[in-house]
C-alpha cells in the first residue's frame, strides 16, 4: 500500500487542553481513522478497550466519542499531522517533533505516553526508548511509551506500559481529590 498523504484536507484535530492529566501521542492517523475521522477507529486497534481496561475511561468508548476524553483529564494528537498510514509509510520530513514540543509547552499536560515506538522515538531523541516510563520528562511532562494498539503490532503487545501509566493518573487524580 503506498503512503497516503492528505496535505490538503484536514486531519483529525488535536484534542488537548491545559492542564490534562495525559496527552497520547501517536505517529500518525491510520486510513481508517482519517475515513472516520476519529482517532484509533480501525476495528483491529485496542486503543478503546485498553483505555477501559486500565480503567482510564469509566466504559468502553467509541472512536468516534474521542471528543469526551477531556471530560477525563485526557487529550490526543499525533506527530504527523500532514499524512496518513502505517509508519512505514510516511515520510520523515512530516515527522513534527518541534511542533509536539510546542504544544507541550503551551498546554502543559502532566504526562504524555506514545501509542507508538516510533513517535516516542522521534519526540524524545532516543533511538530505541524502553517501554514503560522514561528516565526524562519532555518539556516538563512526565513521558511514558507504550506498546502500539494497532493490530499489526500484536506480537510486540504488553499491557503493562498501559497500567504504569494509568496508575500515574490515578494517583494525580487523588491528589487533585485530597487537596480539594
Amino acid at each position: 500500500m503506498p503512503r497516503a498523504s492528505r496535505r490538503n484536507s484536514p486531519l483529525i484535530p488535536d484534542l488537548l487542553a491545559p492542564g490534562l492529566d495525559l496527552v497520547f501521542c501517536g505517529t500518525a492517523p491510520s486510513p481508517a481513522s482519517f475515513r472516520a475521522r476519529a482517532y484509533y477507529a480501525n476495528p483491529g486497534n485496542a486503543f478503546w478497550p485498553t483505555l477501559h481496561a486500565v480503567g482510564l475511561t469509566p466504559e468502553r468508548l467509541t472512536p468516534q466519542r474521542y471528543p469526551e476524553l477531556l471530560t477525563l483529564g485526557l487529550g490526543l494528537t499525533d506527530l504527523n499531522k500532514t499524512e496518513v498510514g502505517s509508519d512505514h509509510e510516511l515520510t520523515p520530513e512530516a515527522m513534527d517533533a518541534p511542533s509536539l514540543h510546542a504544544k507541550l509547552r503551551r498546554f502543559r499536560p502532566a504526562a504524555i505516553a506514545f501509542t507508538s515506538k516510533k513517535a516516542a522515538a522521534l519526540a524524545l531523541g532516543l533511538k530505541a526508548p524502553a517501554y514503560g516510563r522514561q528516565a526524562e520528562p519532555l518539556e516538563g511532562a512526565v513521558a511514558f511509551v507504550l506498546a502500539s494498539p494497532s493490530g499489526r503490532a500484536r506480537s510486540f503487545w504488553t499491557l503493562a506500559p498501559w497500567k504504569e501509566a494509568a496508575t500515574f493518573v490515578t494517583e494525580r487524580r487523588r491528589l487533585r481529590e485530597r487537596v480539594a
